[in-house]
């Protein structure tokens, strides 16, 4: 097992060059399958961790999610990045605590995004984004410096799809200490592009959450560094479960099992 230094370098290593996939497991067994497909990081879901405790996205607590980002943490060989989502608090000091406590669990990168929680204003002001980004970026400094910060900017998922202030908070938070920046939500080309020439030489990290022509080659010639899929595994494990389920209910048919993963395949997979 390497150390969480050596994981953490391995992950800064990985945003120098190139493109890369961070799947986004939410819980022990996800995450081993995926490092034994071969994945070189990973990184966790607030949504799918959240549906797997019974509870929305936004729902669980710090203590509950730094113990569970600490629990993929030691379960892995590989790089883990912590979906921070807010930093489950408002004010910059308050922030500072929680990135403090994270970097405790062992991850090698968080993000911070810059969503309120509340639809009805969904962004902090700029000059609060901002601070919020460099009390980060000064917690991760007094704790050795080695943790990869995200910095995400969420109009395009919260009701304010305007590509110019996503662009502008971005390399705002570039400028107080963001690593790589992250816009989720970008759907086309030209916004991808866009975003990566305007942050540069700072990497972006794409999110690919649902059914989508691009590949991964696209998105590295676009200049994206890394892709992220957030919920979506989750999703389409819950959509399995579901469509199995209500055949049961429904129609007290069983068929569909016919695509479940085999017993024996999964024993081998965690012996």
């Amino acid at each position: 097992m390497p150390t969480v230094l050596e994981k953490r370098r391995t992950f800064r290593r990985l945003h120098e060059s190139g493109c890369f996939v961070i799947p986004n497991p939410w819980d022990v067994g996800t995450a081993r399958f995926l490092q034994q497909m071969g994945f070189k990081t990973l990184a966790t879901t607030s949504a799918g961790f959240a549906w797997s405790r019974g509870l929305g996205d936004g729902s669980v607590t710090r203590e509950t999610m730094l113990a569970h980002v600490a629990e993929i943490s030691a379960a892995v060989d590989v790089p883990v990045n912590a979906d921070f989502e807010g930093g489950y608090a408002d004010a910059p000091e308050d922030v500072a605590e929680s990135v403090r406590l994270c970097c405790e669990t062992g991850v090698a990168g968080l993000s911070i995004e810059d969503y309120t929680g509340d639809m009805a204003r969904p962004l902090y002001d700029l000059d609060l984004a901002v601070a919020r980004i460099r009390a980060a970026r000064g917690a991760i400094d007094r704790a050795g410096g080695e943790v990869l910060l995200t910095g995400r900017s969420e109009g395009f998922i919260r009701g304010r799809p305007d590509l110019d202030e996503a662009i502008a908070r971005l390399k705002a938070y570039a400028d107080a200490g963001a690593d790589c920046l992250y816009a989720p939500g970008l759907s086309t080309r030209e916004q991808i592009a866009a975003v990566v020439k305007a942050v540069a030489p700072r990497p972006v990290n794409v999110l690919m959450g649902g059914p989508s022509d691009l590949t991964v080659a696209d998105i590295e010639a676009l200049g994206g560094r890394r892709i992220s899929v957030g919920g979506a595994l989750a999703r389409a494990a819950w959509g399995g479960f579901i469509r199995t389920a209500k055949l049961i209910a429904d129609a007290g048919s069983f068929k569909g099992f016919a695509d479940a993963a085999p017993g024996a395949e999964l024993n081998k997979t965690f012996k």
